[in-house]
Order: structure tokens, then sequence, then C-alpha cells
């Protein structure tokens, strides 16, 4: 069975996490102007989907150093040779 190739892109990645981050932020507007009549497991929701958003980032984040790191230590080997 041949698996379908999957291509993404930096720039792909980067544009949805913004939107994610914009959507969420949206939630956040529309929970803070309804305070009171938010629940609490609307707001406990909206605190998960914010750490995940966040974890989102900081995978981002880890693969820009990573890539950086990569970078760097092929610069690193042409100079040796």
């Amino acid at each position: 069975m041949k698996l379908p190739q999957l291509t993404l892109s930096f720039t792909t990645l980067i544009k949805n996490y913004a939107r994610l981050q914009s959507q969420l932020m949206s939630q956040v507007r529309i929970l803070a102007s309804q305070m009171s009549t938010a629940t609490p497991g609307s707001f406990i929701l909206l605190q998960f989907q914010m750490s995940q958003v966040t974890q989102l980032g900081e995978s981002i984040s880890n693969l820009i150093a990573q890539v950086n790191s990569v970078c760097n230590h092929a610069v690193g080997n042409q100079g040796k040779q």
C-alpha cells in the first residue's frame, strides 16, 4: 500500500497558526463580553484551547530551532573542508 505524499510549507504552517491564534482571540473577546452569562465549562474549554495553541507555538519554535541548528552545522562543516 502506497501512502499519499504530503507536503507542508513553512508559510502554510505559520499562516494556519496565525489563523488559529486569531480565532482564539475572537473567542476570548466573545467570552469577555459575556462574563455575566459565561459558564465554567466555556471558560475551561477556552483555557484548554489556549493551551493547545501554546503547545503548537512551542512546537513551531522548536522546529525553527532545529532547522537553524542544521543550517549552522552545515555551514560549519563547509568551513572544515
